[in-house]
């Protein structure tokens, strides 16, 4: 199940196709992140940086989460929302948990790898002892279109 949409989700990602797009300019699997904090400010934004840096944990969401802990000098980001293009992997949901965000909003669904509710569901996990809102869909249309343009220009 998903929750609604708030303008808040919309501007973010709005802001995280901008930088999905930026990956896709380096060569990166078109994928961007921002984390808002409670009150729907920008605190952390990232992109896939893994060509880039060469660094496999390089994902859009890691690199949004290590700067929004940055940003406000603490690891724990309670009451803050990632917001990514792409339906999180297990390792970003579960740096996701880690992180304590609240709420997890994405666009397109990842049907071979996703963690947030098509392959597995990690951050709803009742066994866990940390779980996360989510809210699933968000510009699915154009998040994929990125995705579909940048594999079928690799083909």
């Amino acid at each position: 199940m998903s929750l609604p949409t708030s303008e808040t989700d919309r501007r973010a990602m709005t802001r995280a196709l901008e930088l999905a797009a930026a990956a896709s300019e380096d060569g990166d699997v078109p994928v961007g992140a921002v984390v808002t904090d409670a009150g729907g400010t920008v605190i952390g934004e990232g992109r896939n940086l893994r060509e880039v840096t060469g660094d496999p944990t390089a994902h859009a969401e890691i690199v949004a989460l290590r700067a929004a802990a940055a940003a406000i000098g603490d690891w724990n980001l309670t009451g803050c929302t990632l917001t990514v293009t792409l339906e999180p992997c297990v390792m970003c949901a579960g740096a996701a948990l880690q992180s304590h965000v609240s709420r997890v909003v994405f666009g397109a669904w990842d049907e071979k790898a996703g963690a947030v509710g098509s392959v597995y569901d990690v951050v709803r996990d009742r066994r866990l002892p940390v779980r996360a809102e989510v809210v699933a869909g968000v510009r699915a249309d154009e998040a994929a279109a990125l995705l579909r343009d940048f594999f079928a220009d690799r083909r």
